[in-house]
């Protein structure tokens, strides 16, 4: 691998650059601002090659364009200042590479080089926007993707494809995925308004900023079309670039002229090199959280991902992993769910039945969303405010009453075959006597059966 884990989304309305919009430009002064801080990222990276996709690159129904030209330029004459001009170096190498990757996984391609009326070389307002405030001294070569209407999951195989192909030349690529998101915000919006345009962006905000930038690929087609955005396809080519669930940081996003601008740093290299304090937006994914629409930590992303892969296509992710070292390898888990406050399902093990912890986490997860008998199977209508938690359970020792804190401990009552556990710090259990009594009922124990009690911490991801 060549640590290809750096990504940037970047928004593209040419009104933000100075030389075109004069003042009107500080209307969208947090995107300016987050683009700064992106740009400062990729300078510490200081990549090899810049990839980018643009929506605005000559675009054909059924193929990708890429350019293999030495060099590129363009100017914003089309929007008043031509004195603003960009060049960059080309890199023909990586594209002749990279359309034979293309190649090898079926994904048709054409050569921009190669057809005269597709003007090579030429960048469109897609690439130089962001690309103006990223580099705009042309210190990295560039190379230019267009979208295609083909299907989300080969766009998603295309970031792949670049991904592969830099790793076989062993070039460090940071991935550019140009594009706005709805421009139906407002009724002056340039596209008309839709009510479902800011449904839109906060659907694919909160994708990003949980890093599941595959989530993007099952977003209501309805929702999409009103949302009428042109950065979808270019923000999933990325995840196919950087992989499953990247840490990621929402450095801004605003509506103004009623469309929707976002701006993210994509991956782990992404982050490290950033310089970031807590008030940029929300803390890299990683940290602990559970919440729809909040940073999550592995634990809880590996349990949504697994409730959301099952719930629309019945079948739970293949070999899963957690890379973080602090976790048990095997273990004890409960997975909880809860929509609006209310709980929606709650399954798991006192111990480890599971081969890996990884296995332990899908196999509950799953069976906290469709096999839990007190609720109805979940359904896909439910992901999107479904909040997640799940508790790692240390292992139990005998104790008495005594012993027991409904904070600090979950307890364990066994009577024979009968057994029943309450985990700790559960809101309304704020005493043990009311503790035991529902790890008694559990168990289908009286209050005056003769009963043992165990007390376990957990380590709770919320």
């Amino acid at each position: 691998m060549s640590g290809q884990d750096f990504g940037i989304i970047a928004p593209h309305p040419p009104i933000m650059v100075e030389a075109v919009g004069g003042r009107r430009a500080d209307v969208t002064k947090e995107s300016i601002d987050a683009l700064a801080s992106a740009a400062e990222a990729l300078a510490a990276f200081d990549p090899d090659l810049v990839v980018i996709m643009s929506p605005h690159a000559p675009a054909f129904s059924d193929a990708f364009v890429v350019d293999s030209s030495p060099s590129h330029r363009g100017s914003f004459a089309q929007f008043g200042a031509p004195q603003a001009r960009y060049e960059y170096r080309g890199d023909p190498a990586f594209v002749r590479a990279l359309t034979s990757t293309f190649s090898q996984h079926a994904i048709p391609v054409i050569d921009r080089s190669s057809e005269a009326r597709l003007e090579p070389g030429q960048l469109d307002h897609g690439v130089l926007v962001p690309m103006s405030f990223l580099d705009p001294a042309g210190r990295w070569p560039l190379v230019e993707l267009s979208l295609s209407f083909l299907a989300y999951e080969v766009h998603r195989a295309v970031g792949r494809a670049v991904r592969e192909t830099a790793d076989e030349l062993g070039r460090r690529v940071a991935f550019v995925a140009s594009g706005d998101l709805s421009h139906r915000l407002t009724p002056d919006a340039p596209a008309g308004y839709s009510p479902r345009g800011k449904d839109l962006d906060a659907a694919i905000v909160d994708h990003v900023r949980r890093g599941d930038l595959e989530g993007l690929m099952h977003l209501d087609p309805g929702l999409v079309d009103a949302g009428g955005e042109c950065g979808l396809r270019s923000f999933i080519t990325l995840g196919g670039f950087i992989g499953e669930w990247p840490p990621t940081r929402v450095l801004s996003y605003e509506g103004p002229w009623g469309v929707g601008y976002l701006v993210a740093l994509v991956g782990r290299e992404a982050l490290s090199v950033a310089r970031l304090d807590e008030s940029d937006s929300t803390p890299p994914s990683g940290s602990k959280g559970g919440a729809a629409g909040t940073p999550e930590s592995e634990i809880v992303a590996l349990a949504r991902r697994t409730i959301q892969e099952y719930v629309r296509s019945g079948h739970a992710p293949a070999l899963p992993r957690l890379a973080d070292p602090e976790l048990p390898a095997r273990a004890g888990v409960f997975v909880s769910l809860h929509r609006q406050g209310e709980l929606r399902g709650c399954i798991g093990t006192i111990g480890p039945t599971q081969p890996t912890l990884a296995d332990e986490v899908v196999h509950n997860a799953v069976a906290a969303a469709v096999n839990d008998p007190r609720f109805p199977p979940l359904t896909e209508r439910e992901l999107p405010d479904l909040d997640v938690k799940v508790d790692v359970l240390q292992p139990p020792e005998s104790c008495t009453l005594e012993d027991l804190d409904p904070k600090t401990y979950g307890v364990i009552v066994t009577s024979g075959w009968c057994r029943g556990l309450l985990l700790p710090d559960l809101e309304g259990v704020e005493d043990v006597e009311t503790q035991v009594a529902i790890a008694r009922q559990k168990a289908g124990l009286g209050p005056s059966e003769e009963c043992s009690l165990e007390r376990f911490r957990v380590d709770r991801y919320t």
